[in-house]
């Protein structure tokens, strides 16, 4: 009886590149009536496969190093082993990006992450809490103090690498002093709004740095800036929010600032002011930084555990603008 001697036994992996850690084996060989594979992986009928020549078969492999066992059998019933090493590394993830919403639900997505771990930043020592593809974490409660707290979220390939993204939240108060933070106000009706040297480091105030708004003239009567908070403003920790301003023109002494909570939490966008969250407070003096209540229990609609995602300012409300100038800071929330 004849044989068939085999030979140029090969081996052909096709690792996935996109961290599922699946990897194609496709043995070749001359003269082969069949293979049978063990993966170097798996207990029992998973850890191997028979493999017809010219077909492949695939395993799901955690990051690691393995041996992957060959063993061809020709058509004289001769076998041949051979072993190959099989190296997995799963790829740091990509373009991460984070979501919060109102209540600080936190979701995240990233090209070949297989979790992530979610680091809220107002605690020490924190231990992240997991996040699994498509999930959105319950609401999270942050302390009084309103940050500003860097949310982390690392996303995890499977494997060794990660990759993490930051993200800066933050609520009341506002003091304008933080050099990393991006303290928005958007602006609507043509005025402006930055942030600027103190400019009567006297008194009340004798921070660094105040928010500047300017109500250029003929800017529109119902003007003023907006202001999402990734915290809440939330009631539960008070209901009056204090501010200081400064008045440089004494033209504007009697003049009204707005301050207007929006975005309630668990409710629609608009209304805006839903409860007729609304409250205006002249300016009282000139030349001098004062303080400013906003005495929102006076409001009797709004529930005493409301929670409201953005802060409007508006000066002057149902004028044009006449070049006013006026500088606020310290905007936070008492009782």
């Amino acid at each position: 009886m004849s044989s068939a001697a085999s030979g140029n036994v090969a081996k052909i992996f096709d690792i996935s590149t996109d961290n599922s850690g699946n990897v194609k084996i496709t043995p070749t060989g001359e003269g082969i009536t069949s293979f049978s594979v063990s993966y170097g992986h798996g207990t029992g009928a998973s850890a191997s496969a028979v493999v017809a020549p010219g077909w492949s078969t695939s395993h799901i492999y955690p990051e690691g190093s393995y041996t992957v066992t060959i063993v061809s059998s020709d058509i004289a019933g001769q076998k041949t082993t051979a072993t190959y090493p099989l190296v997995v590394t799963y790829r740091a993830p990509e373009n991460v990006t984070i979501s919060t919403s109102g209540e600080m639900k936190v979701s995240a997505t990233a090209l070949y992450a297989k979790s992530f771990l979610v680091y809220y930043g107002d605690v020490a020592n924190e231990v992240g809490k997991p996040m699994a593809i498509g999930q959105e974490l319950p609401a999270h409660t942050y302390p009084a103090t309103g940050g500003p707290f860097i949310l982390k979220v690392v996303a995890l390939s499977g494997g060794v690498a990660t990759s993490q993204l930051l993200k800066t939240l933050f609520g009341l108060p506002l003091d304008f002093e933080s050099p990393t933070m991006d303290y928005f106000f958007g602006t609507f009706g043509n005025v402006t709004f930055s942030k600027v040297a103190n400019p009567n480091a006297t008194g009340l105030n004798t921070s660094a740095t105040v928010g500047k708004y300017t109500k250029p003239n003929g800017a529109d009567s119902w003007s003023g800036t907006y202001s999402p908070l990734n915290i809440p403003i939330n009631f539960a920790h008070g209901n009056k929010i204090k501010v200081w301003v400064y008045n440089p023109d004494p033209a504007n002494i009697g003049k009204k600032l707005n301050v207007e909570l929006e975005k309630v939490v668990g409710l629609p966008d608009k209304p805006a002011n839903p409860y007729g969250a609304i409250l205006k407070v002249p300016f009282t003096t000139s030349g001098a930084w004062e303080e400013l209540v906003f005495d929102f229990s006076t409001i009797p609609a709004i529930p005493a555990n409301a929670k409201f995602t953005q802060l409007v300012l508006r000066f002057d409300d149902g004028n044009s603008g006449a070049g006013e100038i006026l500088y606020v800071d310290n905007i936070r929330l008492t009782n």
